[in-house]
């Protein structure tokens, strides 16, 4: 998800608010996390029927699962994000697969696509964590043809992962100028962001299963390659004590009960609009 950003970070919030979140994710290793939630990028391939011979835009692709979900069904595809280490991680993946992706570093908030160049923009837990949520959603229905689809992912507020990134900020205050990025988990703030270049909105709530050996495995995974939580430990410091107790907290509440070892149910929003 590395663009050269403006020194006008010291007067403008939304600009500084990206630098901290660009170098948030471009620490740890997020592609650790994110390959075991490739199901996600199959699921919204199929959501948005995306189809052999379409041109098809990853936004803010991280390592790539919904840019391999596209290109295996014969999609000709653009991976973005503006951390170069991801889209690295991404074209190993696809060369594996022997797929054939482009990879393009880009900003979701000032895509360099012409307009109306593709039939599908995708993105699974990406385009929500921009800084400026009203220009990422301007610039992903921009870039899509009349009559195309806009298909995200999107971690839902009372949804683990939601629940999980409310905890950081009960540790760590939110940068200036951050709104939530669950917001995009809802059908209102869709409604409100994309609303004007929408045809019709179709939204699902559907259930990622995070599938680890304990709740202290999870905790060192994320802390270990999960850039916001492992900025958040580095920055507490020693205090880092009291947020690992709340995330292992978080986890025993959520956790499914039944399960020999460790299940959580994260709920995200599946999202597809269609272009007016």
């Amino acid at each position: 998800m590395n663009a050269v950003l403006s020194p006008s970070a010291a007067t403008d919030p939304l600009v500084a608010l990206k630098q901290k979140q660009q170098a948030a994710w471009g620490s740890g290793d997020y592609s650790v996390v994110g390959t075991t939630l490739q199901i996600v990028g199959e699921t919204l391939c199929e959501a948005a029927d995306v189809q052999s011979g379409e041109d098809v835009l990853d936004v803010a692709a991280g390592n790539g699962n919904a840019t391999l979900a596209a290109a295996r069904r014969g999609a000709g595809v653009i991976s973005t994000d503006y951390v170069g280490s991801l889209l690295e991680a991404g074209q190993a993946r696809a060369h594996a697969e022997k797929l054939d992706v482009k990879f393009q570093t880009a900003d979701a908030e000032e895509l360099p696509f012409a307009p109306g160049r593709f039939d599908a923009v995708l993105s699974t837990f990406g385009v929500m964590f921009t800084a400026d949520h009203a220009r990422a959603a301007r610039e992903m229905a921009r870039v899509c043809r009349p009559g195309g689809r806009i298909a995200m992912a999107n971690w839902t507020p009372d949804g683990f992962i939601g629940q999980l990134f409310k905890t950081l900020g009960q540790h760590l205050p939110p940068p200036a100028g951050a709104k939530s990025p669950a917001l995009w988990g809802t059908e209102a703030y869709l409604a409100e962001l994309f609303g004007p270049a929408a045809a019709s909105i179709q939204c699902n709530r559907r259930l990622f299963n995070f599938r680890y050996r304990s709740a202290e495995h999870f905790v060192d995974v994320f802390r270990t390659w999960y850039g916001p939580v492992h900025k958040a430990f580095a920055a507490l410091g020693p205090k880092g004590d009291a947020l690992e107790r709340d995330m292992v907290a978080l986890i025993d509440r959520m956790k499914r009960p039944d399960a020999a070892a460790l299940v959580i149910p994260g709920e995200y929003l599946e999202v597809v609009v269609v272009r007016a």
